[in-house]
């Protein structure tokens, strides 16, 4: 090769690019000769005036010749590696080893060859054709020196069915290209190629009869990566010595293109679940790389797998521990779905902490520390503790504000801390400024009805729920509190009303019905107003197997002990697990739950025990339900069976204060004074601001006679009464 390496240095010194083929064809195989060609007309300058139409079809001439010299030796090149691999005897499946002196290498002619044609075809505009000269190599049968090329091949054509591609210009790859395609731009980037070669003997190409077929972009594409993935990993550099780090990094950068594409492609389709597994494989090769963990911590939080995304935030913070996202991202996990409050802290004072950071991310730090204190205090057991913690919470919120003024939940969590330590006034301003930053907010809307029920003025809360619900009419909460507001308002009848209502919407958001049902659940809210605007039946779904637990448990600990009963449950009542999200039994239960209070209010004990019924046959074992039925039995005047209910409610969630509150009246009219005096206390401890549970504690004093803390009790409680909502301010979620 030596003497060919000579004349062709020669020809390039002196710009003759039109000898070099055919010194070439002298000395070496055709192939390589049709690849030099190639080479050479794309080096050879177009003399052709631009402007005339003899020159255009010269150009489209030379070409159509440059392309099918790709092409051709492409396919030559292809047949001629199957051929050397069976001769060699190494045609087979496994990991790639290392080259030997028998087995063909793919070199730069060969390289070129197959690569080069569809770079032309991109810089033409002519994709349809680029994608089909992809397939074809991609269905060629496979050999080990083309191995990495195929990878390439293979991310490059995903690359293109991903960004260039809809489903309207998709074709399968059993179908020859279309002659017409919007993915072509022939007249702005050059001209439609047209094969005008065959070969005596064409690359061995893969068939049978079970061979899986795409049928839309997305799919092959998905499946392109897949196979792309598994050979980034089968051939990912692992070693960390030092003469290894060139090949690792070339290794980890063809791997982290098909895993950036895997994330978009699986991304689009919502597979979350199959991305985080796809990503855990890289983790064997991701050693101080934070693209790749920082990817796999997104998938697994988008999957649901909290607390392992929050192991994989807290290993992307010691790698970039000047990124507050980071931590953020963590603290919204352990906020929300966990409830790792102590761990919530710890990540927003990272961000607090981090150095030279804009203002708005610390105001961001600052808003997470207020949300955990806020939770803190919610969860806290004793009084101290609780106003400890409601302390720190404003103060993490002002300054949140003050360092992000613009920023509406900085506004808004410091009117909700401030509702639930009951300054209502100045929850009241802070709203307003929140309302103005941003006018649309839908828990910002709720907390100022909220604020506006606390002040007994209820028909200006009714209507700011109505506003808000004709933005956004499925929101539940919005609903619930509409039924206890027109209780006050207007009369239970139009609560029912709004209760049927939610029912029709909860069947049109999840369509979980049963053929088997018959109905029976809806017409105990029709039988309540005969004489009102009549609506059309539903059909309930069949509610006979419960669920997991109830949608207001207060702690981890009670939904976990729900759950447990309720499989108990499940396994006597019913084999079949119920359809749909958990979520949407528990509001249907919710649902029902606010249908009976209003027929407790009605004083019609037998209509509110059949919704409870309905209510029950999802969740037999919650402390809600139970709560419900002890308030149905006192309504009957039977004391017993409501203590009875209240203990059993309060054995599955101890720190539940409507319940303890229920149960010490009714040790109260039993005569148990200190029995009923210790639990109104303890209920007092977890929730300082119930004004019956301050009433009823009064009443117990005062029939001990200590008429002095008596007085002062009741006191307390014609305080609290006055700034009550009409349902609790911590109905609305706090999350960042």
């Amino acid at each position: 090769m030596s003497r060919l390496e000579t004349e062709i240095e020669r020809c390039r010194s002196e710009g003759k690019w039109e000898q070099i083929p055919e010194i070439v064809e002298q000395l070496t195989p055709s192939k390589v000769t049709l690849i030099l060609n190639g080479l050479c007309l794309e080096k050879i300058p177009d003399s052709a005036d631009s402007g005339s139409s003899e020159s255009s079809q010269s150009s489209a001439a030379r070409e159509q010749e440059i392309i099918t010299c790709y092409e051709k030796s492409g396919d030559i090149a292809l047949l001629y590696l199957q051929e050397a691999e069976k001769v060699s005897g190494t045609q087979n499946r496994g990991p790639k080893p290392e080259p030997t002196d028998e087995e063909p290498e793919l070199g730069y002619f060969l390289e070129t060859g197959l690569q080069r044609a569809h770079v032309i075809h991109v810089n033409n505009g002519n994709l349809t054709q680029c994608v089909g000269r992809f397939r074809e190599i991609l269905q060629a049968v496979e050999t080990r020196t083309t191995q990495n090329l195929r990878m390439t091949i293979a991310r490059q054509l995903a690359e293109i069915l991903l960004q260039g591609m809809c489903g309207q210009s998709y074709w399968s790859p059993l179908e020859n290209p279309p002659a017409v395609s919007p993915l072509d731009k022939p007249k702005q980037k050059g001209h439609t190629y047209r094969r005008n070669y065959t070969l005596s003997r064409p690359p061995q190409v893969y068939s049978g009869e079970n061979l899986f077929c795409p049928q839309e972009n997305t799919e092959e594409a998905l499946l392109l990566l897949l196979i792309s993935e598994s050979m980034a990993n089968q051939d990912a550099v692992l070693s960390r010595i030092p003469e290894h780090n060139n090949d690792r990094t070339i290794s980890l950068q063809s791997a982290s293109a098909v895993y950036d594409l895997l994330t978009i492609t699986l991304g689009r389709r919502g597979q979350y679940e199959m991305l985080s597994e796809c990503l855990e494989r890289t983790m064997k090769f991701a050693f101080e790389e934070f693209h790749l963990w920082y990817q796999f911590g997104l998938s697994l939080m988008a999957a649901g797998k909290s607390a392992r995304a929050v192991k994989v935030f807290k290993e992307c913070a010691c790698l970039k521990p000047d990124d507050p996202t980071i931590p953020l991202l963590a603290v919204k996990l352990c906020i929300g779905p966990l409830h790792w409050l102590d761990e919530g802290e710890k990540f927003a004072q990272m961000v607090i902490d981090t150095r030279e950071m804009k203002a708005e991310f610390k105001a961001k730090g600052y808003l997470a520390a207020g949300l955990v204190y806020s939770l803190k205090a919610t969860d806290a057991l004793l009084r101290s503790t609780q106003e400890d913690y409601q302390r720190k919470a404003v103060s993490a919120f002002q300054r949140a504000q003050k360092m992000s003024p613009t920023d509406h939940l900085a506004a808004f969590y410091l009117a909700l801390q401030l509702a639930i330590s009951r300054q209502i006034y100045e929850g009241l301003l802070t709203v307003q400024l929140a309302l103005q930053l941003q006018k649309d907010d839908v828990h910002t809307m709720h907390l100022l009805a909220l604020l506006l029920s606390a002040q007994k003025q209820y028909h200006k809360a009714l209507n700011i729920i109505e506003i808000a619900l004709s933005e956004h009419p499925e929101n539940f909460n919005l609903l619930y509190t509409k039924v206890k507001l027109e209780v006050m308002c207007t009369g239970p009848e139009d609560a029912l009303l709004t209760c049927k209502h939610m029912l029709q919407i909860w069947k049109s958001l999840y369509s979980l019905t049963n053929p088997s049902d018959s109905g029976r659940g809806s017409s105990l809210l029709d039988k309540a107003i005969p004489d009102r605007q009549q609506l059309n039946a539903m059909t309930l779904p069949d509610v006979s197997d419960p669920d997991a637990g109830s949608a207001h448990t207060t702690s981890i600990a009670t939904s976990r002990a729900e759950q447990a009963l309720s499989e108990e449950s499940s396994s006597v009542q019913s084999s079949a697990p119920k359809p749909g999200p958990p979520h949407a039994w528990s509001t249907l239960a919710q649902i029902w739950l606010h249908a009976a209070e209003v027929y407790i209010g009605m004083k019609e004990p037998e209509k509110a025990t059949e919704c409870t019924k309905e209510a029950a046959n999802l969740f037999p074992t919650s402390h809600n339900m139970m709560y419900m039925r002890g308030k149905i039995a006192e309504l009957k005047g039977n004391m017993d069976e409501a203590k009875q209910q209240y203990e059993e409610a309060l054995s599955i969630n101890p720190t539940h204060v409507k319940t303890m509150q229920r149960l010490g009246a009714i040790l109260h009219q039993m005569k148990r004074y200190s029995l009923s005096e210790k639990i109104l206390r303890e209920a007092l401890q977890l929730n300082s601001t119930s004004h019956d549970t301050w009433k009823s504690l009064g009443e117990v004093l005062q029939a001990q006679g200590k008429a002095d803390d008596a007085n002062e009790c009741l006191l307390t409680a014609l305080e609290l009464e006055a700034s009550s909502p009409i349902l609790p301010f911590t109905i609305i979620p706090r999350a960042l």
